[in-house]
């Protein structure tokens, strides 16, 4: 079961696919057995359903980034499964009028 097409993001550097409760079931590239990482990002995921179910039963979680300075963590949730790609973040300079 690889990443279930996440391992085939073409500027990947790393991914994880987690069960709802934070468990890897695959990881790869600078992701690969990043337990810590996986833990963070499983909390993250789940403070933002909680937040958006206690707020609002309309809207429907989609995406949660979180952005460094020369990366950022995606991370979604589809199928009962945390799916996180890392990726290189290269800001953009600010547009001036």
């Amino acid at each position: 079961m690889a990443g279930q097409g996440i391992d085939r993001i073409p500027d990947s550097l790393g991914y994880l696919v987690l069960t709802e409760d934070g468990a890897v079931v695959s990881s790869g590239g600078e992701l690969e057995n990043e337990e810590g990482v996986a833990t963070k990002i499983s909390k993250m995921v789940m403070t933002a359903v909680r937040l958006i179910s206690a707020n609002d039963k309309k809207d429907t979680f989609k995406r949660l980034t979180v952005v460094y300075d020369n990366f950022l963590y995606a991370a979604t949730v589809s199928n009962h499964k945390i799916l996180v790609s890392k990726r290189k973040y290269v800001p953009q300079d600010p547009v001036s009028a």
